[in-house]
């Protein structure tokens, strides 16, 4: 039986190229609304979405963001941010330094992305994360004029897709559904997906490159670092505790 909406998640594809058609405010607000409707975390309801429309910002987070011009290109650029300043306004006696704040505010905002993503799919729009926002965190957050317990995650690009990126493989799924506990590697099934990964990056029609999945996970971590984050949070306010 066919099923609409797995079918959008099945073929979500990050998109890098937009054409230039605006969106609607329909559109916007149905994804608005899709977007509310993520589960939120005893009802606390602690993220923001700031949608850039102005031209020097959107061109300002492209630059911080490693210059990905795609940010300036989209017809609709969203930064996405856990809040928990909307709950300082209401009480500032609430102690929201806590390392669980953030969590909340991380897993909350993250699902809301999420909705907000499936939702674009299904009016016909591509989008793509930009976790590249936080290179340049604290610029993000003085440009944005984010006050104290906000923290700008991620952006995300939305608009009508002018390419059509090949499907990116995923590890099978018996390397991450596991029954009871945890289990380790299976290295058959790992070398098995580092062979697919390595033909699907020497065969697609852009950006080709070498090498498996397995073999970039060492490279990617260390170069996405970040060891100013902690710094940042607490200047926020956040995990104090």
């Amino acid at each position: 039986m066919e099923n609409q909406t797995l079918d959008f998640i099945y073929h979500r594809r990050s998109i890098r190229a937009y054409k230039p058609t605006p969106l609607t405010q329909k559109q916007i607000a149905s994804m608005i609304q899709a977007a509310q409707s993520a589960p939120s975390s005893n009802f606390l309801q602690c993220s923001t979405i700031i949608r850039i429309t102005d031209s020097d910002k959107r061109k300002k987070l492209a630059h911080y963001s490693g210059d990905q011009n795609y940010i300036y290109q989209a017809p609709e650029f969203w930064v996405f941010c856990a809040d928990f300043n909307r709950h300082f306004q209401i009480d500032a006696t609430i102690p929201l330094e806590r390392a669980e704040q953030l969590l909340v505010g991380c897993i909350d905002t993250a699902l809301m992305a999420q909705n907000t993503v499936i939702a674009a799919q299904s009016l016909g729009l591509g989008t793509v994360f930009i976790g590249g926002l936080r290179n340049n965190i604290s610029e993000v957050t003085q440009l944005l004029a984010l006050p104290k317990y906000v923290i700008p995650l991620f952006g995300l690009c939305i608009g009508y897709p002018d390419q059509e990126p090949e499907m990116k493989p995923r590890l099978p799924s018996e390397l991450i559904f596991f029954e009871n506990q945890y289990q380790p590697i299976n290295q058959t099934l790992l070398a098995q997906y580092d062979e697919q990964i390595e033909n699907y990056y020497q065969t697609r029609s852009s950006n080709q490159k070498e090498g498996g999945w397995s073999n970039k996970i060492a490279e990617t971590i260390y170069k996405g670092q970040r060891e100013f984050i902690l710094n940042y949070l607490h200047q926020q306010g956040w995990v104090k505790q």
